[in-house]
């Protein structure tokens, strides 16, 4: 089971935060993401696009922080990936059903679980302060 969790943890992962959409190992966690929630192909080009913009905007706040010379905490980075997760729900409920957007957050929340270490990676940097749960 945890084996199971980790596979789709990773892909889900890998399906968000894929940075050339148009290399072959992305467009394969596409169609993992895009079998598992069984989309249509018009929603698989809308979900693509949705987590397009969503990696955009992660990549471009981590730039950010990085040209002005400042790293984020744990927690703001924490903070910031919850910020985009709900914004990426809101753009996806108009196009996902009510059983895929379901899927979607158990994806979700199985790729937060894995970026804060309640399956033993993505543990926060020393010095940070771990989740409270």
């Amino acid at each position: 089971m945890k084996a199971t969790v980790f596979a789709l943890t990773l892909m889900w992962a890998g399906a968000l935060f894929a940075q050339a959409p148009a290399a072959p190992e992305h467009a394969a966690h596409l169609e993992q993401l895009a079998t598992l929630l069984d989309l249509t192909e018009t929603q698989k080009l809308q979900v693509q696009q949705v987590l397009q913009e969503e990696h955009a905007k992660m990549k471009a706040a981590h730039e950010q922080a990085k040209a002005s010379g400042t790293k984020p905490d744990w927690q703001q980075m924490k903070a910031m990936h919850q910020q985009l997760a709900q914004e990426t729900l809101q753009k996806l409920q108009p196009v996902l059903s009510e059983s895929q957007l379901k899927k979607f957050q158990t994806l979700q929340e199985m790729h937060g679980a894995m970026m804060h270490g309640r399956f033993g990676h993505g543990a926060p940097p020393s010095g940070s302060t771990p989740p409270s749960n």
